[in-house]
C-alpha cells in the first residue's frame, strides 16, 4: 500500500523540470498556461531564474505545484504505473493544493491562481525583515513547547512545522525569535535561521488567511479521487467544504507533517511516492520511519524507479 506526497516551500532550484520541458510538449504547455493564467513569465523564472526571484514566495509556491503537477502527469501518461491505486494523498504546507489538484479536487487553472494569491498574502502579511522561522534540530515537540509557554512573558514565538523526529521550525517577530534562540542555546539545543522572508503558519499570518479565505470561497472544490491528509488535523478528509475550512485554517496553524506521516504507517502504508522537485520529504519520512519504502520522482530519468 502507498501514499503519494508533495514538496513544499524550499523545495525549489533553477532549472526544476527542465529535462521535462524539453521532452514533452503537453509539460510546455502546462508551462505556457501558467504564464498566461498568472500574466508573468514564471516558466523563465523556473528554467533560468535568478534565484532570488524564484526565492519569493509568490514565485515559488505557484512554480513548486507547477514542476509537481507536470511530473504528475508525465507519470500518467508516460508510464503503466497507476497512481490511483494510492491510498492517500499529502502535502507539505502548498504541497496539500497540489494534492488536492492532482486528486481531481481542483483544476490546474484554479490551484495555480490560489497558490500565486497565497504567496503573495503570506509575504505581505509581516513587513519584510520583521519575522522569520528557526529549524530547531535534535529536540522534541514536547521540549519546544515548554520552552515557549515558560518564556511567554519574554518572548511570543509559534510551532509552526512538526516535521520529524528531531526537526520542529519555530515562526515569529525577529527579536522574538532571537530571544528563543538564546534560551535554546542554555538547554544546549541547536537551531537555524531559515532563509524565509515571513513567519509562516502563526497568527501573524491572519491578514493572509483573511484574505484566503475570500479567494477559497469563490472556487468550487470536488471530492478527490483520493482521500487527502490535512496539514492541520494530521487526518484524511474528503468532504469539500472541510477541505476549504482546513486550507485557510492551514495558514495560521502548524505543519503536522510528523503526525501525518506517522497516521499514515498506523493504516498500513508502506510506501512513499514524493512527487516534486527535491527530496525534503523523503528524508523528513526517513527520519520518522525507517522501515517503508522511499520514492523520489523528480526529473526524468525518475521514472524508472516505478518500475
Amino acid at each position: 500500500m502507498f501514499s503519494v506526497l508533495f514538496p513544499g516551500q524550499g523545495s525549489q532550484t533553477v532549472g526544476m523540470g527542465k529535462k521535462l520541458y524539453e521532452k514533452f510538449d503537453y509539460v510546455k504547455s502546462l508551462f505556457k498556461q501558467a504564464d498566461d493564467i498568472l500574466q508573468k513569465p514564471i516558466s523563465k523564472i523556473i528554467l533560468e531564474g535568478p534565484k532570488d526571484i524564484i526565492d519569493q514566495t509568490e514565485n515559488t509556491q505557484p512554480s513548486i505545484f507547477l514542476i509537481s503537477y507536470s511530473i504528475y502527469e508525465v507519470i500518467k501518461k508516460e508510464t503503466s504505473f497507476n497512481l490511483n491505486e494510492a491510498k492517500f494523498f499529502a502535502g507539505h504546507s502548498l504541497g496539500e493544493y497540489s494534492a488536492l489538484a492532482c486528486s481531481g479536487s481542483l483544476t490546474f487553472e484554479q490551484t495555480i491562481k490560489l497558490l500565486q494569491s497565497r504567496g503573495k498574502y503570506m509575504q505581505s502579511a509581516v513587513p519584510k525583515g520583521q519575522g522569520g522561522m528557526l529549524a530547531v534540530l535534535g529536540s522534541e515537540i514536547k521540549i519546544i513547547n515548554d520552552i515557549i509557554i515558560n518564556n511567554k512573558e519574554k518572548f511570543k514565538c509559534y510551532v509552526a512545522n512538526d516535521n520529524s523526529i528531531g526537526q520542529v521550525v519555530v515562526s515569529g517577530n525577529i527579536n522574538d525569535l532571537h530571544m528563543f534562540s538564546d534560551e535554546l542555546k542554555k538547554n544546549k539545543i541547536k537551531n537555524i535561521k531559515l532563509p524565509v522572508s515571513a513567519p509562516f503558519h502563526c497568527e501573524l499570518m491572519r491578514s493572509a488567511s483573511e484574505k484566503m479565505r475570500e479567494e477559497i470561497a469563490k472556487i468550487e472544490f470536488k471530492k478527490p479521487d483520493i482521500s487527502i491528509f490535512s496539514n492541520v488535523t494530521a487526518q484524511p478528509i474528503n468532504d469539500p467544504n472541510d477541505i476549504k475550512r482546513l486550507l485557510i485554517e492551514q495558514i495560521e496553524k502548524p505543519v503536522r507533517w510528523r503526525e501525518i506521516v506517522t497516521n499514515m504507517v498506523d493504516l498500513k502504508v508502506e510506501k512513499f511516492i514524493e512527487i516534486g522537485p527535491g527530496k525534503v520529504l523523503s528524508g523528513l519520512v526517513k527520519r520518522i520511519n525507517s522501515n517503508v519504502k522511499l520514492i523520489q520522482i523528480n526529473d526524468l530519468e525518475d521514472l524508472n524507479n516505478l518500475i
